[in-house]
C-alpha cells in the first residue's frame, strides 16, 4: 500500500489519476454503506475537484481522497453535527478543510460524529449508530466514529476528526487505525462546532504513523521530526485504574511491552498524577463549557444521552468549575516533568475491545461502557500534550497502543520507532 506521500508525489508526476483516487473511494464508501461512516457523499463534488486536478497537479495531499467529520464546515455540504435539530448548509469553510483544500486533497464527503462530539461510543447521530468494521455489532468509539471506521475500512485513507477527551483515538483504537492528536493549536479549531473549548482539539486518523505525521505536516507547516537512531526510553504507566484492562487487551499490551523491549526499548515505570483527580478536573471543565455552548438552544430533539449529559453538565457548580482550571497548571506541570525524562510514556488507549452496540442500549450499561472507554484519553486534552494511539498485532479485535510525548516532534519519533517494533 502507498503511503499519503507516495500517493501525491504519483498524482504530480501523472503517475496516479486522481479520478480514479476518487472512484474507488465512493466505490468503497458505497460498499461499505452498512457502517453508517459517511452521513453524506459528495460524489459531484468530488469528481470535480478530482477532474481540475489531474491537469493542476499540485499540493502536499494532491488527489488524495478526504473525510472530514461532520461538526467541521464544509462549505456547500450539509452542516448537521449528527443532529435532527439542526438542518443547514455550511456557508465557509473551516481552517482545517481550507487547508486540505490548499494541499490539494479532495473532499468525498463527511464522516458520522456522536451528536454535537458529545459522546464516545458513536452511536447516537440522526442516521444512527456507527458500525465496527471488524465486527458490524460492535461499536466504533466516538465521536468521530464514521472517521475510525472509514480508515479502519478502507474507505479512505486520510480522515479529520476532532478530539476533546479522546474522540480522535477511541475510534482509531478500536477500528484498527492510527490516530493522532497534535499539540494544542497545531490544527485550528476554527469553523469546528465546539464541544468545550479548553479542550478540542482537530486531528487524524490514517493507516500509519508516517501518513498520520505527513498529513499534520502539510496542514500546520510543520516539519517531520528526525527518525531515532537508538531505541528510546519509555516509561510504562503502573497507575491502577489505567491498566485495568479486559483480558483480550491485557494479552496484548503485554505482549507489546514484550516486543519493545526485545528490539531494545529502554521500559520504567513511570506514575501519572492521581487519575481520579486529572479525570475530575476535566469533566469539571468540559461540562459547564460545553453547557454554556448550548444554552438558550432548543435540545427537544437532541439524542437522549446527549440530553441527559448537558443535564448533568450544567448541574456542575461555578466553583468547581473554577477550581478545576486553577488545577490544570499544576497538573500540565507535572506531566510535562515527566515526559522530558522518557522518550515518550506508554498506555493502553482503551481497557476493551470494541463493546457490542446493545450494551450501550440500556443508560444504565452505557454508563460502564463510557467509563471504560474514556478512563486513559482524557489527560492529553487537559494538559495540551500530543497523543498517538497505534494498532498493535492482535488475532481478534483491535486493540491501541497510547504514546504521550512533551511535543510533536518527540512524539512523532516514539511513534514511528514503536510502530515498526511492535510490527517486527
Amino acid at each position: 500500500m502507498k503511503s499519503l506521500e507516495e500517493i501525491a508525489a504519483a498524482v504530480r508526476a501523472g503517475e496516479l489519476d486522481p479520478v480514479d483516487l476518487v472512484e474507488q473511494a465512493l466505490r468503497r464508501a458505497e460498499e461499505t454503506a452498512e457502517l453508517n461512516a459517511v452521513v453524506h457523499l459528495d460524489v459531484e463534488g468530488a469528481r470535480r475537484v478530482a477532474r481540475h486536478l489531474r491537469s493542476s497537479k499540485q499540493g502536499a495531499l494532491a488527489g488524495i481522497p478526504v473525510l472530514v467529520k461532520e461538526i467541521i464546515e464544509v462549505e456547500g455540504l450539509p452542516y448537521r453535527c449528527g443532529s435532527a435539530s439542526m438542518d443547514g448548509i455550511a456557508t465557509c469553510d473551516a481552517e482545517v478543510v481550507r487547508r486540505l483544500r490548499e494541499a490539494g486533497a479532495v473532499i468525498i464527503g463527511l464522516s458520522h460524529s456522536h451528536e454535537f462530539a458529545y459522546g464516545c461510543t458513536g452511536t447516537s447521530n440522526r442516521v444512527g449508530p456507527c458500525r465496527n468494521p471488524h465486527d458490524p455489532s460492535r461499536l466504533t468509539g466516538g465521536s468521530s466514529a464514521g472517521a475510525g471506521a472509514a480508515v479502519g475500512g478502507g474507505v479512505v485513507p486520510l480522515a479529520i476528526g476532532t478530539d476533546t477527551a479522546g474522540s480522535v483515538r477511541i475510534p482509531a483504537a478500536l477500528c484498527g487505525a492510527v490516530g493522532y492528536m497534535p499539540t494544542r493549536d497545531t490544527l485550528s479549531t476554527d469553523g469546528v462546532f465546539p464541544l468545550a473549548q479548553s479542550l478540542d482539539r482537530v486531528g487524524v486518523l490514517t493507516t500509519s504513523v508516517a501518513d498520520a505525521l505527513y498529513a499534520v505536516n502539510a496542514l500546520s507547516g510543520g516539519e517531520p521530526a528526525p527518525a531515532r537512531t537508538t531505541p528510546p526510553r519509555l516509561g510504562v504507566v503502573v497507575n491502577a485504574e489505567h491498566l485495568d484492562y479486559s483480558a483480550e487487551v491485557g494479552q496484548v499490551w503485554s505482549a507489546a511491552l514484550a516486543r519493545l523491549e526485545a528490539s531494545g526499548a529502554d521500559l520504567v515505570d513511570v506514575e501519572l498524577p492521581d487519575w481520579a483527580t486529572s479525570n475530575q478536573t476535566a469533566i469539571d471543565l468540559q461540562g459547564p463549557e460545553a453547557a454554556a455552548v448550548h444554552a438558550g438552544r432548543d435540545t427537544f430533539a437532541y439524542q437522549p444521552d446527549v440530553q441527559m449529559r448537558l443535564r448533568e453538565a450544567a448541574d456542575v457548580p461555578g466553583w468547581r468549575y473554577v477550581k478545576a482550571r486553577q488545577a490544570v497548571a499544576g497538573i500540565t506541570a507535572t506531566v510535562g516533568d515527566l515526559l522530558n525524562q522518557v522518550d515518550a510514556v506508554l498506555l493502553p488507549t482503551v481497557l476493551t475491545v470494541a463493546p457490542p452496540i446493545a450494551a450501550v442500549v440500556d443508560p444504565a450499561g452505557a454508563g460502564a461502557v463510557r467509563a471504560q472507554l474514556l478512563k486513559n484519553t482524557r489527560l492529553a486534552n487537559l494538559t495540551g500534550h500530543p497523543a498517538f494511539t497505534v494498532p498493535l498485532p492482535t488475532t481478534g479485535l483491535p486493540v491501541g497502543l497510547q504514546i504521550l510525548a512533551v511535543d510533536n516532534q518527540a512524539a512523532a519519533a516514539a511513534a514511528a520507532w514503536i510502530e515498526s517494533a511492535v510490527k517486527a
